[in-house]
């Protein structure tokens, strides 16, 4: 049984898929890269292992005010998916986290603004050496919020979050949110939705 829960962001408590492929769609087309491979690169990394992986010639500083302008205007059009909210309400205060990769202020932000918990412990792109799927991101949660990482769930929506989970040692759950299940299929379960995979979650904590 699991002590705690530990749950990506972007793709499992908040839909923002569409939306993150424009940008980097985009982006890209801006750049003359290719959209399609650029979009392929970004799944489940942090911002500035993405721009060191399909741009490392340009300033990644410019880079960073770029796409902050391409995401904000996307920004009111994001929501959680159905079930987040009443699924962080029943985990309760200091049973669950986020481990994100993205950046810790438009993380609490989203939160907020989408009608979601913000939890006191969250690790973001900048509380980590490197992104997913080192497992580093959910060791350093399991180890604010007290707890072996044997006993911590998992839940991610994208196979370097699935392989960062596994590799800390996390039991890991998947929803099909944002790839088929087929490319989920390290994880221990796959759900097709957060609203599939709520009472399963719940069961897990006891």
């Amino acid at each position: 049984m699991a002590t705690v829960v530990l749950f990506d962001v972007d793709g499992v408590l908040i839909d923002t898929a569409d939306a993150h492929g424009r940008v980097w769609r985009a982006w890209a087309r801006a750049r003359g890269l290719d959209p399609e491979a650029v979009w392929v690169a970004t799944q489940g990394r942090r911002r500035a292992d993405i721009l060191r992986l399909v741009a490392p010639e340009r300033d990644p500083a410019e880079e960073h005010r770029a796409l902050d302008r391409l995401m904000a205007a996307e920004e009111p059009g994001f929501r959680a998916f159905d079930g987040a909210a009443g699924l962080l309400r029943a985990l309760g205060p200091g049973r669950w986290a986020v481990v994100t990769s993205s950046r810790a202020e438009p993380t609490a932000a989203r939160l907020a603004r989408t009608g979601l918990v913000v939890p006191e412990v969250r690790v973001c792109a900048e509380d980590v050496s490197e992104g997913k799927p080192s497992p580093e991101g959910y060791l350093t949660a399991a180890a604010r919020l007290g707890a072996d990482p044997a006993r911590c769930l998992v839940v991610e929506d994208a196979p370097a979050g699935i392989a960062a989970g596994l590799a800390a040692g996390c039991t890991v759950y998947a929803v099909a949110s944002t790839h088929r299940p087929e490319e989920l299929r390290d994880a221990h379960v796959c759900f097709g939705s957060l609203r599939e995979a709520a009472g399963a979650v719940l069961r897990a904590v006891g």
